[in-house]
């Protein structure tokens, strides 16, 4: 685990990568999924960070 791994959302397919991170959402490029506010959402559909699985 760590800022290498990436998560796919289980509902659209998006998938979150560190490296990148989700700026439009206020996630700095770099920062962790388990860093991520619960209450962060899919940027594609929505879906809550639950509904993610570590690729």
């Amino acid at each position: 685990m760590g800022a290498s791994s990436r998560w796919q959302c289980n509902v659209c397919g998006f998938i979150y990568d560190p490296a990148n991170g989700d700026p439009d959402s206020g996630i700095a490029p770099g920062t962790p999924f388990e860093a991520i506010p619960e209450s962060w959402r899919c940027p594609v559909c929505g879906a809550e960070k639950s509904e993610f699985t570590q690729l």
